[in-house]
């Protein structure tokens, strides 16, 4: 069975659209992550500034949520990765560092879309 995954991916969301031979299916999944990250912590962290403590804290949260992305393209034989902004980059080298870069098919900024124009997209790169 062939199946190839889609997504349209910024640090607040991923829209996956999953198509195969048994048809097409959709999931969204949430970073949890607000524009302007606050992180609560000491005034001053022995460690280094409080902005790089909050560097540190929002690469942690990214990571988190790309690994999550990422167990949903796991079995995946291809995919396409679109976005808006730095996000696609990002998850595109922790694909490569989890094995699975190879699998990438394309990187393409984006703006924003609706998930009718995202699966769209995707159905039209996949279309044999």
């Amino acid at each position: 069975m062939t199946l190839n995954a889609g997504l349209w991916i910024d640090h607040k969301e991923t829209f996956l659209v999953f198509v195969g031979d048994r048809g097409e299916e959709t999931k969204r999944i949430e970073s949890g992550m607000e524009k302007h990250v606050r992180f609560s912590g000491g005034n001053r962290p022995a460690d280094g500034s409080a902005d790089d403590q909050q560097d540190r804290q929002f690469m942690t949260h990214l990571n988190r949520y790309y690994d999550d992305v990422i167990s949903h393209v796991r079995d995946v034989e291809s995919i396409l990765l679109l976005g808006p902004g730095e996000a696609k980059g990002e998850l595109a080298k922790r694909l490569a560092s989890k094995g699975l870069g190879g699998r990438i098919v394309g990187v393409e900024t984006v703006d924003k879309m609706t998930a009718p124009q995202i699966a769209a997209r995707v159905r039209e790169h996949f279309r044999t």
